[in-house]
C-alpha cells in the first residue's frame, strides 16, 4: 500500500507542477503484457516505486566522467545516483527515465539504461 500512495503521490505533484500528465487511457495497449509487468515492477534502489508504463520516458543517454546524462524537454540533466537502477534488466532495449517537474524544477526519480541487467 505504502507503493502505491507513493506512486499516487507523484502523480499528483506532477499534475500540480506540470501541464502535461501521463495517463493510461488504452494508449498503451499494445504493450505486451511482460514488458507492461517490468515497467510496473521497477523500484529505484531508495525503495520508491518509479511508477508506470505512462510515467516512464524512453531515452537516448550518454557517460560523461562515470555519470549518467539524459535529455529531459530539450536539455542535458545529470542522473543521480540514487535513481540509478542496475539490477531490474530492461526488456525494452532502450533506456527510460522518469521523472516529476516539481516547483519548476525536473527531478528525476529512476534511469535505467539500456543495459541493464
Amino acid at each position: 500500500m505504502h507503493r502505491l500512495a507513493l506512486c499516487v503521490w507523484l502523480v499528483a505533484m506532477t499534475a500540480l507542477t506540470s501541464a502535461v500528465l501521463a495517463f493510461d487511457n488504452g494508449q498503451y495497449d499494445h504493450i505486451p503484457p511482460d514488458i507492461r509487468a517490468w515497467f510496473k515492477s521497477v523500484i529505484a534502489p531508495n525503495g520508491v516505486p518509479c511508477c508506470d508504463v505512462s510515467d516512464g520516458h524512453r531515452t537516448d543517454y550518454d557517460v560523461r566522467s562515470g555519470a549518467y546524462w539524459v535529455p529531459i524537454e530539450g536539455q542535458w540533466m545529470e542522473v543521480p545516483e540514487r535513481a540509478i537502477i542496475r539490477d531490474r534488466g530492461n526488456p525494452v532495449g532502450q533506456a527510460v527515465v522518469w521523472y516529476v517537474r516539481h516547483r519548476g524544477a525536473i527531478i528525476i526519480s529512476c534511469f535505467v539504461p539500456a543495459d541493464a541487467v
